[in-house]
Formats: C-alpha cells, sequence, structure tokens
C-alpha cells in the first residue's frame, strides 16, 4: 500500500487534495494501484474561475513567449521519456516498448508542432475584384476550453486536446480517463518545472457522469472537445447545446470484420 500513487487534482498551478478517491486498476496484475479524485462540479467551478482570471493575461502573452513555455514543456517531458513510459503502460495495458515508440514520443510532437505553428500564422487577407474593399479574418483564443480525452492513448490524445487550446492563448480544464490519469498528473508537475503561469491549464480527475457532464454544461467553458463513445457524445451534445457551445466529438470508429467461409 505504501506503494500506491494517490493523485491530486491540479488546478491554479497547485495539486490540491481531495476528500473522495476512486481506484485505478494496473491492467497487467488487476490490482489497484493508483487513487484517483473522485470530483464533483465543486471542483469543476474551482478549475473554470481559476482558467478564467488566467486567460486575460495568457491570451495577450506574445505568441513567441507561449511558444518558449510550450517547447520547454516537450524538452523536459521528451528527457523524461522512459519514465512516462513504463507509468502510461502502468497505468494503460500497453508494453513499454510501444509507450515509448509512440505514445510519448507522440505527446512530444504534438506540443512542438503547435508550439512551432503559432510563431508562422497569420491572419489572411484578400481584395475583391471590382470593388474598393477587402476582407480579413482576424484569430481570437475563445477562452476557457474543456477537454475530455480518452483511456486508449492517454497522453498522447490529451496533448492533442491541449497544445493547440494554449498555443492559441486559451485556458484549459481538462478531464482526463479515470481509468489512465497518471501520465496527465505527471505531466501538470512538467508545467509548473517550466513555468507556465498557474490556471493556464487545470487537470480535474474523476469519472464522466460528475466531473465531465460539470465541464459540458458549465456556462463558462464556450469550447469543447471530447473523444469517446457515441452514446456518451450525444448526451454530451444534448447537454451543450442549450449554451451554444463550439463542439468536437471525436466518436468510435471501431469497425467489425466478419470472416465467412467460401469456397472461392
Amino acid at each position: 500500500m505504501s506503494d500506491m500513487l494517490v493523485i491530486e487534482n491540479f488546478i491554479n498551478g497547485e495539486f490540491v487534495p481531495t476528500k473522495s478517491h476512486i481506484d485505478s486498476f494496473d491492467p497487467s496484475t488487476g490490482s489497484v494501484w493508483a487513487k484517483i479524485p473522485d470530483s464533483d462540479e465543486t471542483d469543476i467551478n474551482k478549475a473554470v474561475d481559476a482558467a478564467k482570471k488566467a486567460f486575460q493575461k495568457w491570451s495577450s502573452t506574445p505568441v513567441q513567449e507561449r511558444s518558449r513555455i510550450m517547447l520547454k514543456i516537450a524538452d523536459r517531458l521528451e528527457s523524461q521519456l522512459q519514465s512516462f513510459a513504463e507509468q502510461e503502460s502502468h497505468d494503460q495495458g500497453k508494453p513499454i516498448w510501444l509507450a515509448k515508440a509512440v505514445d510519448i514520443p507522440r505527446a512530444v510532437h504534438n506540443i512542438r508542432t503547435f508550439a512551432t505553428s503559432i510563431l508562422h500564422d497569420t491572419n489572411k487577407s484578400s481584395v475583391m475584384d471590382g470593388v474598393d474593399a477587402f476582407n480579413y479574418t482576424i484569430k481570437h483564443p475563445v477562452g476557457v476550453a474543456g477537454l475530455i480525452s480518452p483511456w486508449n492513448l492517454p497522453l498522447y490524445l490529451l496533448t492533442f486536446k491541449l497544445a493547440p487550446a494554449i498555443a492559441a492563448g486559451n485556458t484549459v480544464v481538462a478531464k482526463p480517463s479515470e481509468m489512465t490519469s497518471v501520465t496527465a498528473w505527471m505531466l501538470a508537475k512538467i508545467f509548473n518545472e517550466c513555468g507556465l503561469p498557474p490556471g493556464v491549464v487545470n487537470l480535474v480527475f474523476g469519472v464522466g457522469p460528475k466531473a465531465g457532464e460539470a465541464i459540458v454544461k458549465h456556462p463558462d467553458i464556450p469550447l469543447v472537445s471530447f473523444t469517446g463513445g457515441t452514446a456518451t457524445a450525444k448526451r454530451l451534445r444534448a447537454s451543450a447545446a442549450p449554451f451554444c457551445k463550439k463542439l468536437s466529438l471525436e466518436v468510435s470508429c471501431c469497425q467489425l470484420l466478419e470472416l465467412l467461409q467460401s469456397n472461392v
């Protein structure tokens, strides 16, 4: 029991203890190896408040500075490849070699890709033929992004949502899968080590019906990105509809292959 991990929510740059926890199992042994916060609406509200307060300063931070911090995070994550791969294996069940070859390197790649793309992205304009006018676009961050990521590629898909959100100047309230929360918690430590301002990224752990639903229904979260099952996505869409939220729903993409005997 002394070796058991006890995960804490990460809110406003601090690790916040919770009274209630749920078990996280090591798939290779079937034994409980970590305790995950059983977060609810109160925890989500605290995280959203922190993200809202951080948004004003982070959204006006020059892209060069946002890029610098993100690249530092990517470098630090890459330097801890072995430990992240081992914990991803404990948490998710995939072989360590696979986490080292795919999951963690891709998480590093995700952060670096969006950290550098913002240095080269420009607003677009075009001149209209026959009239003395032109069209132009100006990009602005949306606000607090609610991110709900799945169990199959825990850090890989969390960073694929998180990196573009903060690169664009948004702040984040994220809920990883309750089955695979450990590497997200480890990444939060790197955020602090690399100088990411408090409140820019907040991680709240727990189950979908409590923590995830609270994210989707929160009136101060205008954007939600979800990866998971189709049935859950339908419920989230209905919950978000009264608020006219921007939704990104990446849902079940499993395909069945039926093999039949043939004389051909």
